[in-house]
């Protein structure tokens, strides 16, 4: 008979003030590093905003000298200097994109075939990625030597029409080869992400797959990729905001020339700030880059994540 109110007692939910306290502890204990990221982030961001608005050339004088009020983005949409870097941004990094979750898919699909070696194969693959993209500028840099340069050696042998500039020094390859260089200092990240991604695949629809006799560009079509397509689409979606922003390759292999043919949105930024000390415009371009990256990954989430239930 005294089972029973034990029973009760023991089912009794906790008092308010324990569900409060265990449910309040973690916000508390994550609540500073919040306020800090925030006050990081916010701080600059408001003040690039409130600047935007202003004439403000270091050169000039140390404090802004008017409002001009949306002047400097006027200037900054109309300059071609800026139209110039935007295209080559977005071929930049949509084609770097595109480009490295085919190469590195490819590699992702290799390393999950059990074939002798593999294993130090994936140790040796993330090494690129663990270089300091400068230093792996001043690499590219010298394999393009128009002289001495492994890559132009390699293009001239299989009579590949290298311009007598060198690939860096042409408008019609600079851009392209800092792809190049982008591209295999970040196929390793897509290989590994999507190698883990294919490990979670459940066998037993691959095998069930087999004994139909589905080809293998059926079982990637079909059964692979459409289960691995959200940490695809997180993968990619990172990657393009990386290499939107890719500044290191391009200070150290074109400085974005010749002219503005290699020129990104993050070297243009950082001329007008750290070169020409246009701190209004360079404001007004940071706003329209945080714009259009917003604009563009917001369209990507839409189309990738259409339909997923979270």
């Amino acid at each position: 008979m005294n089972s029973i109110p034990t029973a009760v007692h023991a089912a009794r939910p906790a008092p308010l003030r324990e569900r409060l306290g265990s449910s309040l502890l973690p916000l508390a204990l994550i609540a500073p590093s919040v306020f800090v990221l925030l006050l990081l982030i916010a701080y600059p961001l408001l003040f690039a905003l409130k600047n935007s608005f202003y004439l403000w050339n270091l050169q000039m004088g140390p404090a802004p000298l008017a409002f001009v009020g949306w002047r400097n983005y006027s200037q900054v949409l109309t300059s071609a200097d800026f139209l110039d870097s935007l295209r080559n941004t977005l071929i930049l990094s949509v084609g770097g994109t595109a480009i490295e979750f085919c190469f590195g898919l490819a590699i992702a699909l290799l390393l999950a075939t059990a074939l002798p070696g593999l294993s130090t194969a994936r140790a040796l693959l993330i090494l690129p990625t663990t270089i300091a993209p400068i230093v792996v500028g001043f690499l590219f840099r010298y394999l393009y030597d128009p002289g001495a340069g492994l890559f132009t050696w390699l293009l001239r042998s299989v009579h590949f029409p290298v311009p007598p500039q060198g690939l860096l020094g042409s408008p019609a390859t600079s851009l392209a080869s800092i792809m190049v260089a982008d591209v295999w200092q970040w196929t390793p990240f897509f290989a590994i992400v999507l190698y883990a991604g294919l490990l979670s695949v459940p066998q037993e629809i691959v095998e069930a797959a087999k004994l139909d006799k589905a080809s293998f560009w059926v079982m990637l079509l079909r059964i692979k990729l459409p289960l691995i397509r959200r940490t695809a689409a997180v993968v990619t979606m990172l990657r393009f905001m990386q290499i939107f922003n890719t500044f290191d390759s391009v200070l150290v292999l074109t400085r974005g020339g010749p002219g503005t043919s290699s020129r990104t949105l993050a070297y243009a930024l950082y001329q007008q700030g750290l070169v020409n000390f246009d701190i209004g415009i360079a404001t007004a371009m940071t706003w329209l880059i945080v714009v259009i990256v917003n604009a563009l990954i917001g369209l990507f989430v839409f189309f990738a994540f259409r339909g997923e239930e979270w």
